[in-house]
């Protein structure tokens, strides 16, 4: 009977596997986006309860709040939310190319509407320049709300570009290695100022407010970071003069 059957149309293959990897795409995007909204909640309830709705203002990070039981457990919440995303990759892509472009993928649409869903609850942020503290690990990361969007939409394009093109496309190594020193120096832009008051002590760290963000070294990180994406996009294969044909 097996004989009997007509060989499998490969075309119709690859319009199922892509099918199948935009629904996988559209299922991370909405639970990237109700992650985010508990996520929105959650921190609306811990600012509230120490008087931070707005984080730039003076005593920031108070000291009896964060070397008590809320500071603990906001710290283990935010390494919580990370193995959320890392677990959502593996869950959601085939190959580990596609798991870490499905995780960046869930990552940068969880801080954005993470930043939409707060606005929406508490009134801030008021503008995308604000202020905010955007991570506690290792120190407190600083930065207006902009900078960690604009990292965001990187991670959205290249999670696209990994889960939704072929398997064998992948960026030059030299891409990645512009990538990783792009990391370190927006790391480095984030912690620039709570690294200083380290010196000090950890009291100091947690009453830094900065009043600079170095915005030219910002975007030269971006754009490093960016390297694999725009390899990606400038290296995309044309569709050929037949393939349009019907």
């Amino acid at each position: 009977m097996t004989d009997l059957l007509p060989p499998p149309n490969r075309a119709t293959s690859a319009r199922q596997g892509l099918r199948s990897e935009r629904t996988q795409w559209a299922i991370v995007i909405v639970f990237a986006i109700a992650m985010a909204w508990v996520e929105a909640a959650s921190v609306f309830y811990i600012r509230a309860l120490v008087d931070r709705i707005e984080p730039y203002q003076a005593d920031p990070l108070p000291e009896e709040t964060m070397n008590g039981a809320l500071g603990n457990v906001e710290l283990w919440r935010e390494a919580a939310t990370l193995v959320m995303i890392a677990a959502l990759g593996i869950l959601a892509g085939r190959t580990w190319r596609r798991r870490a472009g499905y995780a960046a993928l869930a990552f940068g649409a969880w801080d954005i509407f993470y930043y939409v869903f707060l606005r929406l609850i508490s009134g801030w942020p008021r503008t995308l320049l604000d202020w905010d503290i955007l991570f506690l690990l290792p120190l407190p990361w600083w930065g207006p709300v902009l900078a960690p969007v604009s990292i965001a939409l990187v991670m959205i394009l290249w999670g696209t570009l990994a889960t939704q093109s072929g398997d064998g496309a992948t960026a030059a190594r030299w891409a990645w290695a512009l990538a990783c020193v792009g990391i370190v120096l927006a790391l480095a832009v984030f912690m620039i100022d709570t690294w200083r008051a380290l010196l000090v002590g950890r009291d100091a760290v947690l009453q830094v407010l900065p009043t600079r963000f170095n915005w030219p070294l910002f975007w030269v990180a971006l754009l490093l970071m960016a390297s694999p994406a725009l390899h990606r996009v400038a290296c995309r294969p044309r569709p050929s003069a037949t393939s349009r044909l019907p």
